[in-house]
């Protein structure tokens, strides 16, 4: 069975919780509801536990073995601020039709205003429907009237990872 990951800082919630819990999905529910009722003051019901179960996702470390995918996004671009704020509202936009499992948003230490993300995906075929999605075309479109320089996209098959 697949390990699942529930993440407080993906719960709406006005505590800033960070925590993180990943195991079998039962194992990672039980865990998860207990948290929500202890630190939380939640009741422990059905629309809790509903709600967890919705929010349950592949851990992000099936998205690194062979046979995933991962996308490189590079940009240049002086207004970072406005980029951030289009990928929020993109996240916002997909909703749960997002496949993308992690993500690592960098800059460049030695070109001030260039900046690469780096996404992974469980596979091409989900990457392909990550990027069907109107939302991310509406992103895009967004995105490159945001860059100075780009966006240039790097499509990558994961041949294998260390961690």
């Amino acid at each position: 069975m697949a390990r699942m990951t529930l993440d407080c800082r993906k719960m709406p919630s006005d505590s800033g919780c960070s925590l993180t819990l990943s195991g079998e999905a039962e194992e990672v529910l039980r865990a998860g509801v207990a948290h929500a009722v202890d630190v939380h003051g939640h009741t422990d019901d059905e629309a809790l536990r509903t709600g967890m179960r919705a929010a349950l996702a592949p851990a992000a470390d099936a998205a690194m073995a062979e046979g995933s995918f991962v996308q490189l996004i590079e940009i240049g671009t002086g207004r970072i601020d406005d980029v951030v704020a289009a990928d929020h509202e993109w996240t916002d936009a997909i909703g749960d039709a997002r496949t993308v499992r992690w993500a690592l948003y960098t800059a460049e230490r030695d070109r001030p205003d260039h900046y690469v993300a780096i996404v992974g995906f469980t596979d091409a075929d989900s990457a392909a429907t990550n990027s069907g999605h109107p939302a991310t075309a509406a992103f895009a479109d967004r995105l490159s009237k945001l860059c100075d320089d780009g966006p240039t996209f790097r499509d990558l098959d994961v041949r294998g990872a260390l961690s």
